[in-house]
C-alpha cells in the first residue's frame, strides 16, 4: 500500500477479525467501484476438460500460487481507484487487492500468457491452481523445472 493524498475515489473500510490469531485485518469494500467497472468476460478453463487432460499421465504435481493475486501490480493510473481512508491517512494499493470485480479474469489471463507454451501439453492452470503432468516418469522433473523457470 502507499499513502495517497487527495484521492478522488474512496472505498469503505471494514475491520474483520482473523480467526486463527485474534488479530484484525483491513477489508476494503469495493462495491461501488465494482459497479462502475465493465465486466471482463475472459473465460476460465472448464474443470471437466482439465480433469480429462490428466488421463494417461503417470505423475501429476499440484501447486497453488501463494498469494497469487498479490503478485500482480496495478497499473499506475488505476492505483487511485483502490483508495481508502483510515485515521492515519488515505492509502491505495500497489498490488491487486482482494475484492475487485475482474481480479479472477485478470489473473487467469496473466497465467495463460506466462504458461502459453505449456498449457495442454505439460501443464494445466486454473486461476492460481497449477498442475504439472507427465506421461512418463522420466519427463516429470523436466516439466516441473520448466514451470518453475517461468514463475
Amino acid at each position: 500500500m502507499q499513502l495517497r493524498p487527495g484521492a478522488e475515489w474512496l472505498a469503505n473500510v471494514v475491520l474483520v477479525a482473523k480467526k486463527d490469531k485474534g488479530l484484525w485485518r483491513v477489508c476494503v469494500d469495493y462495491t461501488d467501484l465494482n459497479k462502475a467497472c465493465p465486466k471482463d468476460n475472459f473465460p476460465l478453463p472448464r474443470i471437466d476438460q482439465l480433469v480429462d487432460s490428466t488421463s494417461g499421465n503417470q505423475l501429476l504435481s499440484f501447486m497453488d500460487a501463494y498469494s497469487g493475486y498479490s503478485q500482480m501490480m496495478i497499473h499506475e493510473g488505476d492505483k487511485v481507484k483502490t483508495s481508502f481512508i483510515i485515521e492515519r491517512g488515505t492509502y491505495c494499493y500497489k498490488i491487486m487487492p482482494f475484492g475487485l470485480k475482474n481480479t479472477v479474469a485478470t489473473y487467469q489471463r496473466l497465467v495463460n500468457k506466462i504458461f502459453k507454451g505449456q498449457i495442454a501439453k505439460t501443464m494445466e492452470v486454473y486461476v492460481d491452481d497449477m498442475l504439472v503432468k507427465a506421461p512418463k516418469r522420466a519427463d516429470h522433473i523436466d516439466n516441473l523445472a520448466e514451470a518453475f523457470s517461468l514463475l
